[in-house]
């Protein structure tokens, strides 16, 4: 195979080994914290300082359920919902509160506060995403508060938090069905002197995959830091991630879905991703009441996707009619991203007004670039290469400012009133033509939320905003330069909700809504990949939201969640291609999700049970219902899942632990692409164990 970057998977593992020895085993400095921005935080009141619904997925629950993905792990959290492709996450869906999961391109997703889309205003599509493996835990912001952040925030926000260094180093590997393999490794220690940090993570995952499309995957990271005298830290973190994966945007034609639900109808076409990225956080704690926090970051990802293209396809999928007579004609789709940007914030602290303030004011550069290729080759189905036909390039620059003030007007209520920013330029020119197109756009989102401490048990939250999400400009701006007239999505969003604990009780409910003067969606078709955007106009988003805790005792706990979005609907008459869709439903917008899971814990061991349930939805904006005769319309069938896990810690060093997911074997339908059928995962297992030296 030849990629458009050369394969490093030697200088990976040679660097994960010399990083591996070079940390001596001191104990960790109680006294360096890695700076990083985080969306909630982690002291005790960080939670109830945020005006807007919040949840947190914990490393105690990541080390119990071990899920094959980032996307696997936020299943459990109310107000989103996944979808699948792959069956390992590594291309992930994920939705909120009723907008289209495809490609996560309804919500902003950062790591360690950096955007990890490969370009916030010219390609948010999500075509990676971290491991698992190398996270302690996720953040997930919704409301007033994510304006902090940005753009793309209307859904929320999802912050992956990357494993601090720790003293020693673990190996965990597993192995599960479809030929699953998978070791990693945890080192890190200090310097001498105590004054630096440092450590790495490595995953190393292959596998036959879960409808015959193998991948191979090595995900590393290497992070560090140290103090700069008393008052000022500093980080740096790298990574590196390459995977081949032997997948497809082609799907099941019905019979092939009936008859044999692991079928690959693709088996030339490859999924090939490299993707290299270096932060630097620096945090200065001027006084106790200023801190002046900065970031830096740059990504480079490339994303070579390799298909036989065809002009047609019978419909029991057993038929494929060349592009153009050949015996294959393969096609790269072939992009190159490169990211980089700086997010300054200062954060004050001080009495004015006549009450206490938190104050924090912000400035973000950013720059994208694209390019994209389009390569064909006519003979070898396994090639990946051949003549040049399409090259263009997308550039965009942007400038955001942001400030907040919370004003604590007593020691139960608290008014935040925030405003942000965001002004950006975006072009592409069509390298062989010539041909070249523009944008500029300056968005104004204010935005207001506030807590009320009802009682030691409750505390009331609330918030209003203005949501935005810039349109792509590889949709807005076609190859041939001309503007496509797509708009912006803008919203106006409400939340309320209340949260709190009691004793053993634990609850969040809330009640949102989004009201889109326009939203973007698919044109036709079925709301996947591939699909052709267009402004949809006005639609409404509103719900509810809610999750509970139990301690029942002796060990037991229960836990459940729900997220009911009774209007996810076309609110305007507007026509599009031809058809006037007001009233109907969004596609991928299913009215129910919910999680519930019995746990029991006892001294070293540790067990869940849970049950993942996703109701019936729509996949096209006409609302179809009817399967068609190849699989790419008609309604998805609501199903339920299941999956258990267990874990045992033997003593300080070793702990086992095991998961079989999908535990009944349930046959569902996960989407409908432009191509077919994508069928969920079926019934796995998976067993491994963690060394700690």
């Amino acid at each position: 195979m030849t990629r458009n970057t050369p394969r490093i998977k030697p200088l990976c593992l040679a660097l994960a080994v010399a990083a591996a020895i070079s940390f001596p085993a001191h104990a960790l400095a109680a006294d360096i914290e890695l700076p990083r921005i985080d969306v909630v935080g982690e002291d005790g009141e960080a939670i109830a300082r945020q005006p807007g619904s919040v949840a947190i997925v914990t490393r105690e629950e990541l080390e119990l359920t071990q899920p094959l993905s980032v996307q696997d792990a936020l299943k459990s959290v109310p107000g989103i919902v996944v979808r699948e492709e792959e069956g390992y996450g590594f291309i992930p869906n994920i939705g909120m509160r009723g907008l289209n999961p495809n490609r996560s391109q309804k919500l902003l997703v950062l790591e360690d506060g950096v955007p990890v889309a490969p370009g916030l205003f010219l390609a948010n599509e999500s075509y990676y995403s971290p491991r698992i493996e190398r996270m302690q835990s996720i953040e997930v912001l919704k409301g007033a508060a994510g304006l902090r952040y940005g753009p793309t925030t209307i859904g929320g926000v999802v912050n992956y938090k990357t494993k601090d260094p720790e003293q020693g180093a673990k190996v965990t590997a597993k192995v599960g069905t479809h030929g699953y393999r998978s070791i990693g490794l945890d080192a890190g220690g200090t310097a001498p002197s105590g004054e630096a940090i440092g450590g790495i993570s490595l995953v190393k995952a292959e596998g036959d995959g879960f409808r015959n499309n193998g991948f191979d995957m090595t995900d590393l990271m290497v992070k560090g830091g140290m103090a700069l005298g008393e008052n000022q830290w500093v980080g740096v973190k790298f990574t590196r991630y390459d995977n081949e994966i032997n997948t497809s945007y082609v799907g099941l034609r019905p019979n092939e879905y009936k008859n044999d639900p692991t079928k690959n109808p693709a088996p030339n076409d490859y999924f090939l991703t490299d993707r290299n990225s270096f932060d630097i956080n620096h945090e200065w704690q001027i006084n106790d009441a200023v801190k002046f926090k900065t970031l830096l970051y740059w990504s480079q990802l490339t994303r070579d996707y390799w298909r036989r293209e065809v002009q047609a396809r019978s419909a029991d999928g057993t038929t494929f009619v060349p592009c153009d007579g050949s015996a294959y004609c393969m096609n790269g789709n072939n992009r190159a991203f490169e990211m980089m940007g700086l997010d300054s914030r200062l954060h004050v602290n001080y009495d004015g007004f006549g009450v206490k303030n938190e104050a924090e004011i912000g400035v973000r550069l950013h720059s994208d670039k694209v390019n994209n290729q389009k390569v064909r080759s006519k003979t070898d189905p396994n090639a990946r290469s051949g003549d040049l036909t399409t090259d263009d390039t997308q550039e965009a620059q942007g400038i955001a400012f942001y400030g907040q003030n919370r004003f604590i007007l007593s020691e139960r209520v608290a008014i935040t009133p925030g405003l942000r920013i965001e002004t950006y330029d975006q072009s592409r020119k069509n390298e062989l033509t010539g041909l070249s197109g523009e944008s500029s756009t300056t968005e104004v989102m204010p935005g207001i939320g506030a807590t009320w401490q009802l009682a030691p048990q409750a505390q009331l939250f609330a918030g209003a905003f203005k949501g935005f999400s810039p349109a792509m400009v590889a949709t807005a701006i076609s190859g041939a330069g001309v503007d496509q007239q797509l708009d912006a999505e803008r919203s106006t969003n409400f939340e309320i909700g209340v949260r709190g604990a009691s004793g053993r009780l634990t609850y969040e409910a809330t009640a949102f809504r989004m009201d889109f003067a326009n939203q973007i969606i698919p044109q036709s078709e079925s709301g996947g990949v591939g699909a052709t955007a267009t402004n949809a106009g006005e639609t409404l988003n509103q719900g509810l939201e809610g999750a509970l805790g139990y301690k029942i005792g002796g060990g037991w706990s229960v836990d459940g969640n729900a997220t009911w979005v009774p209007t996810a609907k076309f609110n305007s008459t507007k026509i599009v291609g031809g058809i006037d869709r007001n009233g109907n439903r969004l596609p991928y917008a299913p009215e129910l999700t919910a999680n519930l899971a019995v746990s029991y814990a006892t001294g070293g061991l540790r067990t869940s049970l849970g049950a993942y349930h996703v109701s019936s939805q729509f996949v096209d904006p006409e609302n179809t219902m009817a399967q068609s005769a190849d699989g790419r319309r008609g309604e998805i069938p609501a199903y339920t899942t299941l999956d258990f896990n267990v874990r045992y810690a033997i003593d300080k060093q070793l702990s086992v632990f095991g998961t079989v997911r999908n535990l009944t074997d349930k046959k569902y339908i996960a989407s409908r692409n432009p191509d077919g059928i994508f069928p969920g995962v079926e019934r796995n297992v998976e067993v491994g164990a963690s060394y700690k030296f």
